[in-house]
């Protein structure tokens, strides 16, 4: 009689009520704000799954609440490669490192920036997140962080200047801006720095002879100086960021050198913890090996401590057709990345496993292209303060 009591108190019970459906028009009435934040807090999965319903939701992936919810430590979208080519006009394709694939979205500046002028710039560089551009038209650089959507406008140091070489480099205050640019017959460079109290820029005398036959390579920011590879005789010397002096570092470089480029491995201040030397070694201009060095603690010699393996190398060096101005190198997590003008694909080294990669080729990207690769590391961060 107890369970017959109990089962009709159970069938007697009225049914919930039903949540009625939410009319679909409101989605479309949200800010873009509010329906932002409301995806971000989707799991991964579902998200990934959502944005292939609405064409709308696709870009979601790089908004301020998507990237804020999601720590860089946990997040598939924390690091990327970007393509620049001229194919791509202002589009770049990206390649997600944790994923180890290429993403069907892209990244445009145009989108961000809402500047007219985009197509004439000339040179783009990256830095902790942060996107800088030159502007010929404005005579002017751009500092951009996408996520943000925010900018800064810098105007170059005088109208006449013509840049010859630029560095864009993050450093645990902010980022600093190195141009090298002639002027009659003397050189000079310019110093830009965020973080300074008066927002202007700083002139010092340049460095003779020209430091790089490379204009893809930037210098490399260690230990409080920009670090640079000159052309034969080759030599490594540095600008002192403190008392705007170059100097030369003790060591010596090793022997026949066919090639020199350098890479600092940086923490996520942007400190600069290692200086590595990538370096082709031969005869007559031709490199046999490609070699990996790192500085020594007490920076008085240059330590090998890897050597490309011979088939890789083989590739390498008919990538390059003995044209090694064409090749630059730069780091991203925990990688170093040595990548070709001429060629589509990255030759990296993995620190950590100590092992040699050739990532692939953008499935995009048309397969006569022969010249214009551009790549650079892009690890995006919210809060990166132009």
């Amino acid at each position: 009689m107890k369970n017959q009591n109990n089962l009709n108190i159970i069938t007697n019970n009225p049914k919930p009520p039903q949540t009625p459906n939410m009319d679909p028009q409101i989605w479309s009435k949200l800010p873009p704000e509010i329906l932002e934040n409301i995806l971000s807090f989707l799991p991964l999965k579902t998200f990934m799954s959502l944005r292939s319903t609405c064409k709308g939701f696709w870009p979601l992936i790089f908004s301020p609440s998507f990237i804020s919810k999601h720590s860089p430590s946990s997040s598939p979208f924390s690091s990327f490669l970007l393509l620049s080519h001229p194919q791509f006009q202002t589009h770049f394709p990206l390649y997600d490192c944790n994923l180890q694939t290429w993403r069907n979205i892209s990244l445009s500046f145009s989108d961000s920036l809402h500047h007219s002028s985009l197509s004439l710039t000339t040179t783009l560089v990256s830095s902790g997140g942060l996107f800088c551009l030159t502007d010929s038209l404005s005579c002017s650089l751009l500092v951009c962080n996408l996520l943000a959507k925010s900018k800064r406008k810098i105007q170059y140091p005088n109208f006449n200047l013509h840049i010859e070489h630029l560095t864009f480099v993050s450093t645990p205050k902010g980022y600093i801006i190195f141009i090298l640019s002639s002027e009659s017959s003397s050189s000079n460079a310019f110093l830009y720095e965020s973080n300074s109290k008066v927002e202007s820029w700083r002139k010092f005398n340049g460095f003779d002879p020209i430091l790089s036959d490379n204009p893809h390579q930037q210098g490399v920011y260690f230990k409080g100086g920009l670090y640079f590879a000159t052309p034969e005789p080759f030599s490594v010397v540095y600008f002192d960021l403190g008392n705007g002096k170059w100097e030369k570092p003790v060591c010596d470089l090793p022997n026949q050198l066919t090639f020199v480029r350098l890479v600092s491995m940086n923490d996520d201040d942007g400190v600069g913890k290692k200086l590595f030397l990538i370096g082709g070694v031969g005869s007559n201009g031709i490199s046999r090996s490609v070699k990996l060095w790192e500085m020594s603690e007490d920076g008085t010699n240059w330590v090998e401590i890897q050597s490309l393996p011979d088939l890789m190398c083989r590739k390498f060096v008919s990538v390059c057709y003995h044209n090694y101005e064409h090749v630059y190198c730069f780091w991203h997590e925990g990688m170093i990345c040595i990548c070709c003008y001429t060629w589509p694909e990255i030759l990296y080294y993995l620190v950590s496993r100590r092992t040699w990669h050739w990532l692939p080729r953008c499935s995009s990207l048309a397969l006569k292209c022969s010249c214009g690769f551009k790549w650079f590391s892009f690890v995006p961060k919210l809060y990166a303060q132009v």
